[in-house]
């Protein structure tokens, strides 16, 4: 297989992993919200470093969110019944989610703190 062939089937698999994510519950809330974000930045007008900021947020919650996803996946596999080292596993995947998501909100505020005031006073 040539190497164009070989990118072409990873950008493939990725593709399909994403649009199984694409159909978790919690994907679409964590879109729903970004999309949210995308139409208030917009309306807001924000400059490019505060969309940068805003990218980089959305992409690491996403991002969690996928990691989530497949190790969940993986767990419920490997260990269909309750295990405890399983259920801690999980557990922690879900941390992460929660911090990026935390994070994320740190950012928007940080970003739509000012214009937001600016709106509600003028």
């Amino acid at each position: 297989m040539s190497w164009l062939a070989e990118r072409a089937a990873s950008f493939r698999f990725a593709l399909r992993g994403l649009a199984a994510f694409s159909r978790e519950a919690n994907a679409r809330i964590h879109a729903a919200v970004a999309l949210a974000v995308i139409v208030l930045a917009a309306s807001l007008g924000v400059d490019r470093r505060d969309w940068a900021l805003l990218a980089l947020a959305i992409g690491l919650v996403l991002a969690a969110e996928a990691i989530n996803t497949a190790l969940e996946a993986l767990a419920d596999h490997v260990a269909p019944g309750i295990h405890p080292r399983v259920a801690r596993v999980k557990d922690i995947a879900a941390a992460g989610v929660l911090l990026a998501a935390l994070a994320a909100a740190a950012v928007g505020l940080l970003v739509f703190w000012k214009p937001l005031l600016a709106r509600l006073v003028s």
